[in-house]
């Protein structure tokens, strides 16, 4: 039975995948600030370093698989906590939980970015060098001021580089990384932000060619392919899985 320890595991994709996993064998280890297997808060190096010793406690320190699905979004309370959770919280728990990750059966993890990371000039800002660097505190200060809709994709686009800067640091480990970018996903956060009165209109009218938005469900199925085994080649790439709005966006550019 694969053990599989999840973040956002309470709603949206994270309780969707959470859900598929359960169902097909898979002992699941939610990871949420409420609701959840491990209730923790993603937000702070204490939460993190909490969520990592628990996962590592309850999987008697073997992990198979980890899905880091928490994100929070434009409505966030500030624009601090939108890296926090986005972007240390991701490097805090890959780091963590690496060593637990190496002893598992097939070992994989995927990180949930986010099409906004191809958002045209969000990679010349200079918020994604300070991320990369990892000094979380002179971080969260220069974001402070900053609109949050740059916080979210430059959060979404540091952590997709993250993700494969390690590629030769996590294959030595035996351990496969990706990332899925999702578009819009019909969940809470996503309907939060469509009914803020700063961001509603503008997410509303952006509209993936397949005309619709996507389902946690069908989110959650492109992730549960990455971890399997059918996706043994893959590793350090980004799946856009956004009904075509990375092809809208930059259609001469993939």
């Amino acid at each position: 039975m694969p053990i599989t320890a999840v973040t956002g595991s309470a709603s949206g994709i994270g309780a969707a995948l959470c859900a598929q996993l359960r169902e097909a064998g898979h002992s699941v280890i939610g990871i949420d600030r409420a609701n959840a297997d491990i209730n923790a808060d993603l937000s702070t190096d204490e939460g993190r370093q909490q969520a990592i010793s628990q996962v590592r406690d309850r999987c008697g320190d073997r992990l198979d698989h980890l899905v880091l699905c928490a994100g929070l979004g434009v409505t966030a309370p500030n624009t601090g906590l939108i890296l926090a959770v986005n972007y240390f919280a991701v490097k805090a728990l890959l780091d963590g939980l690496a060593p637990a990750l190496s002893k598992g059966t097939e070992p994989s993890a995927v990180v949930v970015g986010s099409v906004a990371a191809v958002q045209p000039g969000v990679d010349q800002h200079p918020i994604i060098q300070t991320l990369l660097k990892g000094d979380e505190g002179e971080a969260l200060a220069a974001i402070a001021d900053q609109d949050p809709s740059l916080a979210y994709a430059g959060s979404k686009l540091a952590v997709s580089l993250l993700v494969r800067s390690k590629v030769h640091e996590w294959a030595k480990l035996g351990v496969r990384l990706n990332v899925v970018a999702p578009g819009v996903v019909e969940t809470p956060l996503y309907k939060a932000s469509t009914e803020d009165a700063r961001y509603g209109e503008a997410t509303r009218n952006f509209v993936a060619p397949l005309g619709r938005g996507s389902q946690p469900a069908e989110l959650a199925n492109v992730i549960r392919f990455l971890l399997s085994s059918q996706a043994s080649f893959m590793h350090g790439t980004v799946v856009f899985a956004d009904g075509g709005m990375d092809a809208m966006i930059r259609p001469n550019r993939f």
